[in-house]
C-alpha cells in the first residue's frame, strides 16, 4: 500500500495558489485514474484505487499546509503504511518554475509544511516530489506562496501535472533512486 499526499490549503480562495501545487497534481492523478477524493478521515480527504494490484491512497490533508503532519501521521498509523511507501508532493521556492526535484530524504528546506510532517513522522527520511514555484525576492515569502500563478506560469504547472502522470507510473514500477536519476536530470 502506498500513500501519496498532495500538500495545500483547504478552501476555494487557495485553489490555484503556489502553495497548493500538491493538490493540483493529486487532482490530475485522480482524474486520470477516475478516483474520487471525497472520503473524510482524520482531518483529510482521500480516495483509493489499485495500480497493478497495489492499493494507492491519495490524500489531501484538510488542515492548513503547515499543520498537515498530524493528518499524515494518523493515516500512516491507521492504514499501517511504511514510511518508505509515502510520497509527499509540495511546492519549492528554491526550484525554478517548470522544474521538479525528487528527494528520498533530507531537511525541510525551510518549508513549514515539511517541518510539521517531519515532527509528526519523527524522520526526514520520506520521499517527496518538490515542484518549483521559483522565488520572488520582491515579495514576502508568505504572500508569494499564497499568491496565484500567472497565466504563463500556470501553463508550466499544467505541463508538470502531465509529467506527473509519467512520474507516477515510474514511481510504481522502478526504484526511487532510478526515478531520481531519470527526472532530476530533466531540468530546464
Amino acid at each position: 500500500m502506498r500513500l501519496i499526499v498532495g500538500l495545500g490549503n483547504p478552501g476555494k480562495e487557495y485553489e490555484k495558489t503556489r502553495h497548493n501545487i500538491g493538490f493540483i497534481l493529486l487532482d490530475k492523478l485522480a482524474i486520470h485514474y477516475n478516483v474520487s477524493i471525497n472520503k473524510e478521515k482524520f482531518g483529510g480527504i482521500y480516495g483509493e484505487f489499485y495500480y497493478n494490484s497495489e492499493k494507492i491512497i491519495l490524500l489531501k490533508p484538510y488542515k492548513y499546509i503547515n499543520l498537515s503532519g498530524e493528518v499524515i501521521k494518523n493515516f500512516v498509523d491507521y492504514f499501517k503504511i511504511d514510511i518508505d511507501d509515502i510520497l509527499i508532493i509540495c511546492d519549492d521556492m528554491n526550484v525554478n518554475i517548470g522544474n521538479i526535484k525528487l528527494k528520498s530524504k533530507g531537511s525541510s528546506g525551510g518549508h513549514n509544511g515539511l517541518k510539521n510532517i517531519e515532527m509528526h513522522l519523527g524522520t526526514q527520511n520520506y520521499k517527496r516530489l518538490k515542484v518549483g514555484i521559483s522565488k520572488n525576492n520582491m515579495i514576502d515569502a508568505r504572500d508569494y506562496v499564497l499568491g496565484q500563478f500567472s497565466n504563463e506560469d500556470y501553463k508550466k504547472i499544467e505541463e508538470i501535472a502531465n509529467l506527473f502522470l509519467e512520474i507516477f507510473k515510474d514511481y510504481m514500477e522502478t526504484s526511487f533512486d532510478n526515478l531520481m536519476n531519470k527526472y532530476n536530470k530533466k531540468q530546464k
